[in-house]
């Protein structure tokens, strides 16, 4: 089995497209296309992108066939598999609106799973499921009673054949995007044709100067906007070849991810920051040297808040196979502007920003440092605004802030959402009518360029401060030797006076042990933060996640406060 060619020799098209069928019917003219791995990382189908073409519009007839109507949703279990792509673009094709569903591993087992399918198939409103063969009971239990035309896989689909299709609609729905952090209630963010493309456009022309050379590899999950759209969607309407490996088996081993880039000679692949902390801490078993990394010239950065420090782990890591640290690239986006918003300049690496704490914290203003020993927080600089957008920091009353100065941000532009489908209360809350969408997010501005500082129902006043839970998690990671990221999950809970929690990860049952642990992150928090902290030692990978694998605090500390963790909260010592 050949994987498709790289082909640097095309005409590249730059993603101007009315819709993403259009799009896909270009890159059918070329050689490129996708190329999709297993577990172990072993390549198992080559899908040209004529042949995803030609195997999605047989699809769309068939779909058709069920009695759906324009505009119908379908909910996708979004498998990084063959089935998945043609299931998406036949919906494309038949005029129906993709729904992709998270698969099972961050939900702990099959009755929260199917609650949660079954949650998002109401939220939808979908008229069909698809799934593959290992998951199709557990649709089918979760459409029970919806009325839904079919809940099945590709085969069961009814035998049919020609058929006008319909003609794709530039201002029509083109997916829901459901919030990874989406839970009680998912929210699916409706994203038209004509914001798809225009963030297409922005992020591979403008923003990261996709190439006829290029070629993408991922990891990253298809139903979680950086891996659909930044990553697949992207490379289609640049007609790059892209190689897909499951997000079990990047997790499984990290190694497979840079293998595949090293076999293929990859030059743009993204993810958070905890997939290249992940892969510098498995450096120390993998022959890093028997890699070449000196073709990945975008290293993308986005997902989750940009630590600096794994990353200079991870560049130093690799070094010795090539990697170079120039090629990384900070962003900023959410599903809710299709995805990206800013991407730092391409060629230049990781640029950062150095604020005051105390400042930071009594004052809102992110200025450097007032003496020697103050202490401080390095930011990710996460670059300009792309153009045709409009990114805003505004205070309390809705006042535009100057720079340095940390507020809400507040966006603009032609890859917003259309709404939260069949929401429009939650849409109001959100998207005002003059087109400015609330991100929920706190940052400031650095000459043009955007800091994030954390979301805003996330952070923790206390005696005045605004404290950053992201902030007591890194200073636990890093200066206890036993942990690792992810292992804390910090929030406040208000309890007639506001208190700070620490839920953290314990590997042993060890009594003494766990209070030693407690104790050794309550002292660290209070030395280096001034802070009482009650620390809760819990299991092993007890900590919950989003769908896309983030660290999910909204759900500790509902978990925390329902009494999921009975140990006894420990105090610094005095």
């Amino acid at each position: 089995m050949t994987p498709t060619p790289t082909a640097p020799d095309r005409t590249i098209r730059q993603g101007d497209f009315a819709t993403i069928s259009a799009a896909l019917d270009f890159a059918a003219e070329q050689k490129t296309g996708v190329n999709i791995h297993s577990l172990r990382g072993e390549l198992t189908e080559v899908l040209s992108y004529a042949d995803l073409a030609a195997q999605a519009r047989d699809l769309a007839v068939r779909l058709l066939a069920l009695g759906l109507a324009s505009g119908d949703r379908v909910a996708l279990a979004a498998e990084s598999d063959g089935d998945f792509l043609r299931a998406f673009f036949a919906c494309q094709y038949a005029g129906l609106v993709p729904a992709p569903v998270p698969l099972p591993a961050p939900f702990g087992g099959k009755d929260a799973y199917v609650a949660h399918v079954r949650r998002m198939l109401i939220s939808a409103d979908a008229r069909a499921a698809l799934a593959p063969e290992a998951l199709s009971a557990w649709f089918k239990e979760a459409g029970e009673g919806l009325g839904l035309a079919l809940t099945g896989t590709l085969a069961d689909l009814p035998t049919a054949r020609g058929g006008a299709l319909p003609t794709p609609d530039p201002d029509g729905l083109c997916y829901l995007q459901f919030s990874s952090g989406s839970t009680r209630f998912p929210l699916g963010v409706a994203v038209t044709q004509k914001a798809l493309m225009a963030n297409l456009v922005a992020i591979g022309r403008d923003g990261l100067d996709v190439r006829a050379a290029d070629r993408t590899v991922t990891w990253l999950p298809l139903y979680h906007d950086m891996g659909l759209v930044g990553m697949l969607l992207a490379s289609l309407a640049f007609q790059v070849s892209i190689d897909l490996l499951p997000t079990g088996a990047f997790v499984r081993r990290p190694s497979l991810w840079l293998d595949l880039i090293s076999k293929r000679g990859g030059s743009i692949s993204y993810a958070p920051t905890f997939g290249y902390d992940l892969a510098a801490r498995r450096a120390q078993t993998s022959a890093t040297t028997d890699l070449d990394l000196s073709t990945w010239r975008i290293a993308g950065l986005g997902g989750d808040m940009i630590r600096p420090e794994p990353l200079r782990a991870f560049a130093d890591a690799y070094a010795a196979s090539g990697f170079d640290p120039r090629a990384y690239v900070a962003s900023y986006g959410m599903a809710e502007a299709t995805l990206a918003l800013t991407l730092s300049p391409v060629g230049v690496g990781l640029r950062t920003d150095i604020a005051d704490v105390n400042r930071l914290e009594r004052n809102a203003i992110a200025g450097p440092a007032a003496t020697p020993n103050a202490r401080t927080r390095e930011f990710a600089l996460c670059g300009p605004v792309l153009p045709g957008h409009r990114l805003e920091v505004r205070d309390e009353a809705g006042a535009v802030l100057p720079d340095r100065r940390v507020g809400r941000l507040f966006a603009s532009g032609p890859s917003l959402m259309k709404s939260y489908f069949g929401e429009p209360q939650e849409t109001a809350k959100s998207l005002s009518p003059d087109g400015w969408l609330d991100t929920g997010d706190l940052g400031y501005v650095v000459n043009g360029e955007i800091v994030i500082t954390g979301r805003a129902k996330d952070l923790i006043i206390v005696n005045g401060r605004n404290v950053w839970p992201q902030d007591l998690e890194w200073t636990a990671e890093q200066g206890v030797e036993s942990l690792r990221s992810g292992d804390v999950a910090v929030f406040s809970v208000d309890g007639g006076e506001e208190r700070v929690v620490a839920l953290v990860q314990c590997r042993t049952r060890d009594e003494e042990a766990r209070a030693r642990l407690s104790k050794d992150v309550a002292n660290l928090l209070r030395v280096r933060h001034g802070l009482d902290v009650l620390v809760t030692p819990t299991p092993p990978h007890s900590l919950p996640q989003t769908s896309s694998g983030k660290l999910s605090r909204t759900k500790a500390k509902a978990l925390y406060l329902a009494g999921a963790f009975d140990a006894m909260p420990v105090k610094a010592t005095a």
